[in-house]
């Protein structure tokens, strides 16, 4: 009968701890997160202090490192930093991989507390519209319209293929087969709630999930299309038969982009233009997800209509979202169409 793996059969806890979190269902982002953390931690303790193996940490060495931490993060980044070292020796404690938990009682003194409703850095259209005219890369201005246009999550735009999107680029020799759910809807993107990462959709096995409660069709207005017709025009061929819109033109080229490389290009922009800095957390730092945070408040304070942009974002239950579908070809992309702000200058 098969047994619980135990310290000495596991060469990394790290490695165990992150697949276990895999198997629960966290995102790549949050796998990401903690495993840089821990690797973080790990080198202290092994630096500072010669801790050879991560169970023999104890909660003065946790004390330090946190310590250590302070000055260089916000204080609510340090306190969820420390929530992840707390989370993985709590979770290996209780699994007996570990006999205890150092991080048990240096939660319980720190000052510092998790932001959970964070005041973001507040940027106005103008603004916003000196960042991204910054940007010329092809793809990068793309990626980055893409997000702060329709207010998509980094792995449903990932997720996007060709057959996602109608626009009219008569004057590019390409040509495909759009979704039958795009019929007779000119210029717009589909937005699928099935990706899940490790399914295959459409030929291809996926590497991030989308988090829609419900398909969405937005609107693709001129500035968009323009700039996706501009990247369409260099975009390498695909490897995948999947055809993505996005792939990436550096190491991996012809292949579909990650979220890990969308951040990259958003935090890459975000330091040139003063934006993001190290240990600056939510409130200070744009990243993919303020582009939707962005996306969400100005569209809702133009339009006046919180549930046009609930049905945008896919993020509203099933009968309202019935509503809005029915009423797209009037109600969404009328009111999508003349709201929409204009990022170009």
């Amino acid at each position: 009968m098969a047994t619980e793996a135990t310290t000495e059969d596991v060469d990394d806890p790290i490695v165990y701890f992150l697949d276990d979190q895999r198997y629960h269902g966290k995102s790549d982002r949050t796998i990401e997160a903690y495993e840089r953390v821990l690797r973080g931690f790990e080198a202290f303790v092994s630096e500072e202090f010669s801790v050879e193996s991560l169970p023999d940490a104890t909660r003065r060495e946790c004390m330090a490192w946190v310590h250590s931490l302070r000055g260089q993060y916000e204080p609510s980044t340090v306190a969820t930093y420390a929530s992840y070292l707390n989370r993985f020796y709590d979770y290996m404690n209780r699994i007996g991989m570990f006999e205890a938990n150092p991080m048990a009682l240096v939660m319980e003194e720190m000052s510092e507390s998790i932001d959970s409703d964070p005041t973001r850095r507040d940027i106005s259209i103008d603004e916003m519209r000196s960042f991204v005219d910054t940007i010329t890369h092809p793809l990068e201005r793309a990626i980055v319209l893409t997000l702060l246009k329709t207010g998509m999550r980094v792995g449903e735009l990932c997720n996007l293929d060709l057959r996602d999107l109608t626009v009219d680029c008569d004057e590019l020799e390409l040509q495909w087969d759009a979704r039958v759910e795009l019929d007779h809807r000119p210029s717009s993107v589909f937005v699928s709630s099935d990706p899940a990462r490790g399914t295959e959709i459409n030929g291809d096995e996926r590497t991030a999930s989308n988090k829609r409660k419900r398909d969405t069709v937005i609107p693709v207005d001129d500035e968009l299309r323009s700039v996706l017709v501009a990247w369409l025009a260099i975009r390498p061929d695909p490897i995948s038969p999947a055809r993505p819109l996005f792939v990436d033109t550096r190491n991996s080229w012809g292949e579909r982009i990650t979220p890990s490389d969308v951040r990259y290009v958003v935090e890459k922009h975000g330091r040139e233009f003063g934006w993001y800095r190290t240990g600056g957390g939510t409130t200070e730092n744009v990243t993919p997800h303020y582009f939707r945070h962005f996306f969400t408040t100005h569209l809702r304070d133009r339009t006046g209509d919180r549930g046009i942009v609930q049905y945008l974002r896919g993020d509203v239950a099933s009968e309202v979202i019935d509503t809005y579908t029915h009423d797209w070809g009037d109600r969404v992309r009328t009111t999508y169409l003349e709201y929409i702000y204009s990022l170009s200058r």
